[in-house]
């Protein structure tokens, strides 16, 4: 199964149980628009190269929609449809006035120089700037896009509709970006992993954890889990990793991955692959690199009691239901990882508003949104039996669906 096709099955799960009916479940599923684009541009050797590009805006009716801009060469419509609708319920989970969208550009961006992304990046702008806007669709960084790719994007739509920094979110801090942005998924995966624990009476400190992953959302976390005292005892990125069932030293592993720009090579452990970290003997096992990397194929081998999910779509619906049966916990993407959009819209509120919070602010208002979204969703596990997952979409498509029917079909 695509992205796509999986987020459609969660989805149809959870919403049978609710009785929503064919009518209502085919008004959410389908997207509001859908946009594909040729961005083409002239590189510095003066070829013209031309790129596939796309935005999907799923879901308007609880706010503006809000969704990442991804430069990776798998994007295509089908994946920008499928993580659009996500964010549709990874805001309503996290109960923030957004909706859902997606898209960004089918591209290797590291094949390309810094002028040359920062080109392709402004002729998508031009190509979008009329569907974006601060009360209509608000991009954000994803997989392969960062603050300097928001800057552009800013300035891009600025030059048509005047100075809006609340147009995209994920911004440098000298350019109306909020504090404690960057870390802000990782740190909401650690607020999260604490209620867990904390309703299995399982400490955080001492507690072994898996990582596969070690971009933005998997380094951050790594620091942040071994900051409260957890062990790291498996760890990879797209190059390789290291496993130790002692513990890794993880100020070493930041410091070798800074020297040399991976994992690969650091001698704290075994060399391992992303593929077993996956079942490597860990408590916790957070998945933090791409979709679909838990398969029918490997899931009855993954020996952690928990599966966190940091990235989107990490688990297959084949996956899920062989967790279910093994009696793993899973915790799913559109609560586990909801931090990084949830401080987007602290960043968002602060643009329209033009205050800046302190870092302190910002934390302490992130820890009480994931914690109210974790209260909510496990009280619908308990009481209706049901997976996490199952219930945090119950969740969303509530109030997805409330704000549907009182604003008018």
């Amino acid at each position: 199964m695509n992205t796509a096709e999986a987020t459609t099955w969660y989805f149809k799960k959870a919403a049978r149980i609710m009785d929503v009916g064919e009518r209502i479940e085919t008004l959410l599923l389908s997207p509001l628009r859908e946009i594909t684009l040729q961005v083409s541009i002239e590189l510095d050797n003066g070829e013209i190269r031309t790129f596939p590009g796309y935005r999907v805006q799923h879901d308007n009716s609880r706010g503006p929609m809000k969704g990442g801009v991804r430069y990776h060469p798998a994007l295509d419509i089908d994946e920008a449809r499928g993580l659009a609708s996500l964010m549709t319920w990874k805001t309503a989970v996290v109960n923030v006035p957004f909706g859902g969208a997606k898209g960004g550009i089918a591209v290797e961006p590291s094949r390309l120089s810094g002028k040359e992304l920062e080109r392709l990046t402004r002729k998508f702008v031009d190509q979008t700037q009329d569907i974006l806007g601060p009360t209509r669709d608000v991009p954000g960084p994803d997989m392969n896009t960062n603050p300097q790719v928001m800057a552009w994007i800013m300035d891009q739509y600025s030059k048509y509709h005047g100075h809006s920094p609340a147009v995209v979110t994920g911004k440098p801090l000298d350019l109306y970006g909020s504090k404690g942005r960057d870390a802000a998924t990782g740190r909401g995966l650690v607020f999260i992993c604490k209620q867990i624990l904390g309703d299995i009476n399982l400490p955080l400190k001492g507690t072994r954890f898996a990582v596969q992953g070690f971009g933005n959302v998997g380094s951050r976390a790594v620091r942040l889990l071994h900051e409260e005292g957890a062990v790291l005892v498996a760890v990879a990125d797209s190059n390789g990793g290291v496993k130790n069932p002692r513990g890794i030293d993880v100020p070493a592993l930041f410091e070798h991955a800074k020297k040399n720009g991976g994992l690969q090579g650091f001698d704290g452990g075994s060399p391992c692959t992303g593929d077993e970290v996956l079942t490597a003997d860990c408590d916790v096992l957070l998945p933090a690199a791409i979709g679909g990397t838990l398969t029918r194929a490997n899931a009855a081998h993954v020996r952690a009691k928990i599966v966190l999910e940091g990235a989107n779509g990490p688990c297959t619906p084949e996956a899920d239901e062989i967790f279910e049966k093994k009696g793993v916990l899973v915790v799913p993407d559109i609560l586990a990882n909801a931090g990084g959009v949830t401080v987007s819209y602290f960043e968002w509120v602060q643009n329209l508003q033009h205050v800046t919070w302190e870092e302190e602010r910002v934390n302490a208002e992130l820890e009480k949104a994931m914690k109210d979204a974790y209260e909510r969703v496990a009280q619908i596990s308990r009481n209706r039996k049901l997976p996490l997952r199952t219930a945090a979409y119950c969740l969303a498509i509530g109030r997805v669906g409330k704000a549907t029917v009182l604003r008018g079909i």
